[in-house]
C-alpha cells in the first residue's frame, strides 16, 4: 500500500469514526462543506484509479446519512472520470446546428422505415431514455418543449472505445449533443446516427420516474423537475406567456401607456389587504411591499398620461388557499374620461382575447375535461338586489346621517343566525358583503358582473350618480371566484381625504386591511385627476379561468413552507 493509500485510508476511518458519533442535524454551511468534501473524496479515489463501484459508498458509512445518495455519488464519479481524462463535463460551446424541433418539422413523415440522408446536423437535448446494447445504443433526446428525437451511437461509426465512453459515462437527465446524419432507424423512427457525441452537461441529480405522475409536492417545490416531466407544466408556463403577451397587445390596440411604479412604499395603500413589511437601511426607514399599484397609476392619470397599466407583482400578508397566494402579478389600468362601465367592456375585451389568442376560441378546455364558454354577453347582478332577492327583505344602503338604511345591528343579527363569520372591526358595507359572499360568491359560474358596492368597503371608488351609500364597483366572477374588479375611481380630494380618515379609524380600531392616509396622493388629486375608470385583475386568477388550475399551478415558482429537518 502506497502513502498516499495509508493517508487516505486513515483519514477516511477517522471520518467514519467522525460520523458516527456527531448528530445528524447540521446547518446549511456544514451541510454544504460536507458534501463538498464527499465530493473532493470521490474525485481523489477515481484520480487514483478506483472503479465507479469502489468510488460508491452506499451505506455512506464515511459521510453519514445526510451525504449523497449512491446514485448522485455515483454521477460525481463519472464527472471526476470526465474530468481524469480531459472531457469537459459542462463545455462552453458545442456545434449545435439544429434544434430537435426544427429536424422533426423538416423530416417528420417523409422517410422510409431504413432509408438514410446524406443531410448533417447537430443537436442536443435532455437524455429520457437510454438502451445500451452491444455494438449499438439509442438514446432519445428531448427538447424543452417535450419535442423528441433519437439517437442511435454505433461501435462501427464512432469506434469501440467511445461507444466504452458513451456506455459508461451517459446517464438519464445529461444534456447530450450529437452530431451525425439524419436516418430512418428499420422501425421508421426518425434518428440522428451519430458519429460524434458528447456530453453538454452532466446531470448530478436523477431523474423522476417519468412513466409515472408528478405528486405535487414535487412539482410544487421543485418546478424544474415538473417542466421536464409533465407536460401540462410546460404547457402552463408558455400559456401564462401568450396571455400577458395578449394582454399587453390589447391595451396597446387602446393606446394604453405600460408603466412601473414602486414595490417598496411607505404608506400601503390601493386595496384592503395586510401588507408585509421590511426595512431600508440606508434611511433607516420602515417600508411596505405594496399591496397595489393604483395610487401610483393614479399619479399617472394626473401627470397626463390618461390611459396607463402595469403588469407586476403585489404582494399580500393574508392567508394562501386555491385562489390566493401571497405574492401575484397583478394587472391594473386607469382610463381618462371612461367609467365603470366603460372598464368593464375592456376587461371583457381583454379575457375573451386572452382565450383566442392562447386556445384560438372563446370556449375552453379545463383539467377536469369540462368546457367553459367565454364567448357572448355577460350577466350583470346587483349586490343590494340579489341580497335582498335572497334574504326575502330589502336591504338599504348607508346613505349618511340622514339616511342611515339597514342597521349595523340588523344585518348583524342575519349574519348571527346564518352563521355567516363576522370581523373584529364590522361596518354596514363589510356586513352586507359577508352576507352576500354567503349567498352567491361560489355560485356564480358564468361571467358575471356584480356591480354597486357599498361605499364603506371602497375607500377608493367614486359614489355613484344616483344610489347613495352606493359606489360605482363591478366585481367579475368567474367558475365561482373573483376574478377582476372595475371602478369609476374617486377623484374628488375632499372626499378622498373623508374615505382615508374613516379608514384610517378603522385601522386604529384593528382593522389590519385598512388604508392609511397617502397625504402625497391627496397632494397629487388636489393637482387635478380627470375622470376615469379603473380595473384590476391578477394573472395567476385569469389562468385559474382559463384552465381549471389552483393558484399554485399558474405560478411557475410558488412560494412554499419550507422543509423542516
Amino acid at each position: 500500500m502506497s502513502q498516499t493509500q495509508e493517508d487516505t485510508q486513515s483519514l477516511n476511518e477517522t471520518t467514519a469514526e467522525e460520523a458516527q458519533s456527531a448528530p445528524t442535524a447540521m446547518t446549511t454551511v456544514e451541510h454544504a462543506e460536507m458534501l463538498l468534501r464527499q465530493d473532493e473524496a470521490i474525485r481523489a479515489r477515481i484520480n487514483e484509479g478506483a472503479t465507479l463501484e469502489e468510488t460508491v459508498d452506499p451505506s455512506n458509512k464515511e459521510f453519514g446519512p445526510l451525504a449523497h445518495p449512491e446514485q448522485v455519488q455515483m454521477r460525481v464519479a463519472k464527472r471526476a472520470i470526465m474530468l481524469k481524462e480531459g472531457m469537459q463535463p459542462y463545455p462552453v460551446h458545442l456545434d449545435v446546428t439544429d434544434t430537435i424541433e426544427q429536424v422533426r418539422a423538416k423530416y417528420d413523415g417523409k422517410l422510409e422505415p431504413g432509408q438514410e440522408t446524406e443531410d448533417v446536423v447537430g443537436v442536443a437535448g435532455r437524455v429520457l431514455f437510454l438502451r445500451n446494447g452491444g455494438g449499438l445504443c439509442f438514446v432519445q433526446l428531448a427538447a424543452g418543449d417535450g419535442t423528441k428525437l433519437q439517437g442511435m451511437i454505433s461501435k462501427k461509426e464512432i469506434g469501440a472505445e467511445s461507444l466504452k465512453k458513451f456506455k459508461q459515462l451517459v446517464d438519464l437527465g445529461d444534456h447530450l449533443y450529437l452530431r451525425g446524419r439524419v436516418i430512418a432507424s428499420k422501425t421508421g423512427e426518425l434518428s440522428v446516427f451519430a458519429t460524434e457525441w458528447a456530453i453538454a452537461s452532466k446531470a448530478l441529480q436523477p431523474l423522476p420516474a417519468l412513466h409515472k405522475d408528478l405528486n405535487d409536492d414535487t412539482r410544487t417545490r421543485k418546478p424544474y423537475i415538473g417542466m421536464i416531466a409533465d407536460e401540462k407544466v410546460r404547457n402552463m408556463v408558455r400559456n401564462r406567456s401568450k396571455a400577458v403577451a395578449s394582454l399587453r397587445r390589447t391595451f396597446d390596440d387602446h393606446g394604453f401607456l405600460e408603466v412601473e411604479t414602486p414595490m417598496l412604499q411607505t404608506i400601503h395603500g390601493g386595496a384592503a389587504a395586510r401588507p408585509f413589511t421590511t426595512h431600508m437601511n440606508a434611511f433607516d426607514l420602515d417600508l411596505y411591499l405594496r399591496i397595489a399599484p393604483e395610487l401610483f397609476l393614479k399619479r399617472c392619470l394626473v401627470g397626463g398620461i390618461e390611459r396607463v397599466f402595469e403588469i407586476n407583482r403585489d404582494f399580500r400578508n393574508e392567508g394562501v388557499d386555491a385562489t390566493h397566494a401571497p405574492e401575484f402579478t397583478m394587472v391594473e389600468a386607469y382610463q381618462a374620461y371612461g367609467t365603470y362601465d366603460t372598464i368593464g367592456q375592456l376587461v371583457k375585451e381583454l379575457v375573451q382575447k386572452t382565450a383566442m389568442d392562447v386556445y384560438g376560441s372563446h370556449k375552453v378546455t379545463l383539467l377536469d375535461g369540462t368546457e367553459y364558454d367565454f364567448g357572448g354577453e355577460w350577466k350583470t347582478m346587483s349586490m343590494y338586489g340579489s341580497l335582498s332577492e335572497a334574504l326575502g327583505e330589502e336591504i338599504i344602503p348607508n346613505g349618511g346621517p340622514d339616511n342611515p338604511g339597514t342597521s349595523v345591528e340588523h344585518l348583524g343579527e342575519i349574519a348571527d343566525k346564518l352563521g355567516v363569520e363576522r370581523d373584529e372591526v364590522e361596518n354596514h358595507g363589510k356586513l352586507v358583503e359577508h352576507l352576500w359572499e354567503h349567498f352567491y360568491e361560489d355560485k356564480l359560474y358564468e361571467p358575471t358582473f356584480v356591480r354597486d358596492f357599498p361605499v364603506e368597503t371602497s375607500p377608493l371608488v367614486k359614489g355613484h350618480r344616483t344610489k347613495p351609500g352606493v359606489v360605482e364597483k363591478w366585481d367579475l366572477y368567474v367558475r365561482g371566484f373573483e376574478l377582476a374588479t372595475g371602478y369609476s375611481e374617486l377623484n374628488d380630494p375632499v372626499v378622498q381625504r373623508e374615505r382615508f380618515v374613516a379608514q384610517a379609524k378603522d385601522a386604529m380600531a384593528g382593522d389590519e386591511e385598512a388604508c392609511d392616509i397617502d397625504e402625497d396622493f391627496l397632494e397629487a388629486l388636489g393637482v387635478g385627476m380627470p375622470p376615469a375608470g379603473g380595473m384590476g385583475m391578477g394573472i395567476d386568477r385569469l389562468l385559474i379561468a382559463l384552465t381549471g388550475a389552483t393558484i399554485r399551478e399558474t405560478i411557475t415558482f410558488p412560494l412554499v413552507k419550507p422543509l423542516v429537518g
